[in-house]
């Protein structure tokens, strides 16, 4: 796996820089929005992987509950950290493309609420994780993980069916986008999925590590009372 790693990390670097290429250079320039419109392929990307990712930790959340395996938490936990690094950048992305095209920063529409929501959710399940002390920490951030999933379709399809500052799907909604645009786009999605995985294998493992290195210190603290006597 050591030397696996390494390889993996540059294929991942050589995919983003080509999907950055693509987004910033090749892709057509918008009729009407311009270059600004460039951030579509960051923006779009983003938020897909953060809901895949926050559905991995739906999904691990579930099973976590019925069976209390200790490496669903891990993969429970991982998801939702790099899950709100990607909704961070949703949020980042967001206001910077609106600005230029929509004349302000945010607007509380069902979109934009419902995902500065979602991020919020998330960033509570961490900081539960992060400060509870509780044996039972598992357990209730599995039960709000469940609940922050919830969110997620509200995210997807508000602008299906609610009256929305944001624009209107361009995929699977009745819009079109141009070929060679959705080309760059999938792309970038790609580039941005392996780069997500490759955080993702990082940070399980060195979860797996840090979980390992506190049993075994849990354990030697209840052997050294036995030794002393």
């Amino acid at each position: 796996m050591k030397r696996v790693f390494p390889i993996l990390a540059i294929l991942t670097a050589v995919l983003l820089s080509y999907a950055m290429y693509q987004g910033l250079v090749v892709a057509p320039t918008e009729k009407t929005m311009g270059d600004v419109q460039r951030i579509f392929y960051y923006h779009v990307p983003s938020a897909w992987t953060a809901f895949l990712l926050f559905a991995i930790n739906f999904v691990a959340s579930v099973i976590y509950l019925f069976r209390r395996n200790p490496k669903l938490d891990a993969v429970a936990l991982v998801s939702a950290e790099v899950g709100v690094v990607f909704c961070t950048v949703v949020l980042v992305t967001g206001p910077l493309w609106a600005r230029p095209v929509w004349g302000i920063w945010w607007t509380w529409d069902i979109r934009l609420t419902s995902t500065l929501v979602l991020w919020l959710i998330y960033v509570s399940y961490l900081m539960l994780r992060r400060f509870s002390t509780s044996g039972q920490t598992p357990v209730l951030a599995a039960a709000l993980a469940i609940f922050g999933a919830l969110d997620v379709p509200l995210v997807y399809f508000s602008i299906w069916y609610f009256r929305t500052q944001h624009p209107q799907p361009v995929i699977g909604g009745g819009g079109s986008i141009d070929p060679r645009m959705l080309h760059v786009l999938l792309i970038n999605w790609l580039a941005f999925m392996c780069f997500a995985a490759l955080v993702f294998w990082s940070r399980y493992r060195a979860e797996m590590l840090q979980r390992e290195v506190e049993e075994m210190q849990s354990l030697e603290a209840l052997l050294e009372p036995r030794g002393a006597l």
